[in-house]
């Protein structure tokens, strides 16, 4: 690889902007990083865990014109929520 294409590349990740970080009381989940705190497939979770009656329920923030908007989750509520499913 020559220079010139190595400082593109490290130009292009550079530029990329960085991934805000909140803490879990203040963040919103949506059915990504649920799937990646609980270690399952989102498949998994869109199908088997959010519909759980037990499941914190959605919030969906308005959006303009017909669309649904996505379901998004209080992380500390989903925490808590895997924290109470303890094997009896």
């Amino acid at each position: 690889m020559n220079t010139e294409l190595l400082l593109e590349k490290l130009l292009e990740q550079l530029s990329k902007p960085t991934p805000v970080l909140l803490p879990v009381a203040i963040d919103l989940w949506d059915t990504r990083h649920i799937a990646a705190y609980l270690k399952r497939s989102v498949d998994t979770v869109r199908d088997d865990i959010i519909t759980l009656p037990s499941f914190p329920r959605p919030i969906r923030l308005p959006v303009k014109g017909t669309a649904r908007a996505q379901a998004l989750f209080k992380a500390r509520e989903v925490v808590a929520w895997a924290e109470r499913q303890t094997s009896r």
